[in-house]
């Protein structure tokens, strides 16, 4: 009597454990420009913050390197967010996701740049020399946002990539938020 009861079980089992075997599907074309805008959008906010924490007044050795850390642990979690997004569901979709790829890796360079000299921060004079790099870096880090972000809009043949991240309101944001990252 007690085998059918446990056949059922096991059955209902082996049931539910196929339901969660399905691939993931890949994001759709507006799903994937809106995730692209909002991840670079809250890592732009984790920017000015740091950025912020400095320039408020402030200004000290342990200031100085912990904005280093939370702009490298921002950059990070940018990373993570653009690779987990995958590559978009449109003709040009390995294209994009290498520009994104690229992306990545290029602000991860220039964080890991900008940690670097905040952490040699020694002095007065240092510091000085220390916010004139970073400064520099980050101009840089907002040219190569802006330019992924054109190279994506006109590297679609199809044009899908362009309309998604026109319609997106993530996307409306984006210009603003990188182009205010200044410190």
């Amino acid at each position: 009597m007690r085998i059918a009861p446990l056949g059922c079980l096991l059955a209902v089992a082996l049931l539910l454990a196929g339901c969660g075997s399905k691939k993931s599907q890949p994001p759709t074309t507006a799903q994937w420009a809106d995730g692209v805008c909002t991840a670079v959008n809250t890592w732009t906010t984790s920017i000015k913050s740091s950025i912020s924490s400095v320039t408020s007044g402030n200004i000290s050795k342990d200031s100085i390197q912990n904005a280093g850390k939370e702009m490298e642990s921002a950059t990070e979690t940018l990373e993570s967010d653009l690779k987990g997004l995958g590559k978009p569901n449109t003709p040009s979709g390995q294209k994009a996701q290498a520009s994104i790829d690229q992306l990545s890796s290029d602000l991860k360079t220039d964080i890991d740049s900008i940690k670097t000299t905040l952490n040699g921060v020694s002095s007065i004079s240092s510091a000085v020399s220390a916010a004139s790099t970073a400064t520099s870096t980050l101009a840089t880090m907002k040219n190569q946002i802006t330019s992924t972000y054109t190279q994506l809009q006109q590297g679609d043949a199809s044009g899908e990539l362009k309309t998604a991240f026109a319609q997106s309101s993530s996307c409306s944001k984006l210009k603003s938020n990188v182009s205010s990252i200044s410190p």
